[in-house]
């Protein structure tokens, strides 16, 4: 007997950025996706570097437009941002960095090999952040976040520190930035070798349900 083909299932790819308050906003309608779709499509989370090198400082120096954004995101997602990261804002001394929650991200995939499971980790980091005010070039925040998913504390750190893992983190802005992304955040549904632009920016969960639907009904052919 032939053992049965493995089917690939699609893959929508959620290409996001840690610091960025439209992607906290994106987040739980990714979340509904993943367990809408459960079976029918996979969905996996990419970094894609929006504050590094130069760009990365004191958020002083972005603060003024963050704050005008808040409001915006909250009216048009549903999210809220805490008082603990309004504080962080403006005392105005966070170095704001992209690279380190990235880095944190990258080295829970490496642990889990689980995509569903990272999905969830990138939206406990933002939640950190974004509600809780939390450190994120801190490696101890994480712990913490670590306790669901019942991974090891002293191999998440080692990992999350190594120069490895800082080097798997910038090929992934290097390959987001690659494939043409521009902003945070973007859905791509990858099918077989093609890939579909799903959003640009945030959707309610009805609109990137229907273009999803969509575009799995296109490509059975039906």
């Amino acid at each position: 007997m032939n053992p049965e083909p493995i089917v690939q299932l699609p893959e929508l790819l959620y290409i996001h950025d840690p610091l960025c308050g439209w992607c906290y906003g994106m987040s739980p309608v990714i979340n509904q996706v993943q367990r809408e779709f459960a079976g029918r499509v996979d969905v996996s989370v990419l970094c894609g570097g929006m504050v590094r090198d130069v760009d990365a400082g004191p958020i002083v120096e972005s603060w003024d437009y963050i704050r005008q954004s808040l409001v915006q995101v909250e009216d048009v997602t549903g999210v809220a941002f805490g008082e603990p990261f309004k504080a962080l804002g403006e005392a105005g001394t966070y170095h704001h960095d992209s690279e380190p929650p990235s880095r944190a991200i990258v080295a829970f995939r490496h642990l889990t090999q689980d995509p569903a499971r990272t999905v969830a980790f990138a939206h406990a980091v933002q939640t950190a952040f974004f509600r809780d005010g939390q450190d994120l070039n801190a490696a101890a925040t994480y712990a913490p976040l670590l306790a669901p998913f019942g991974l090891d504390e002293a191999e998440f750190l080692r990992r999350f520190a190594a120069p490895e893992t800082a080097t798997a983190a910038r090929q992934e802005f290097a390959a987001v930035a690659r494939i043409g992304v521009q902003g945070f955040p973007t859905a791509v549904v990858r099918i077989g070798e093609q890939g579909y632009v799903l959003a640009r920016g945030y959707q309610p969960f009805e609109q990137l349900r229907a273009g999803l639907e969509q575009l799995l009904l296109e490509e059975s052919g039906h």
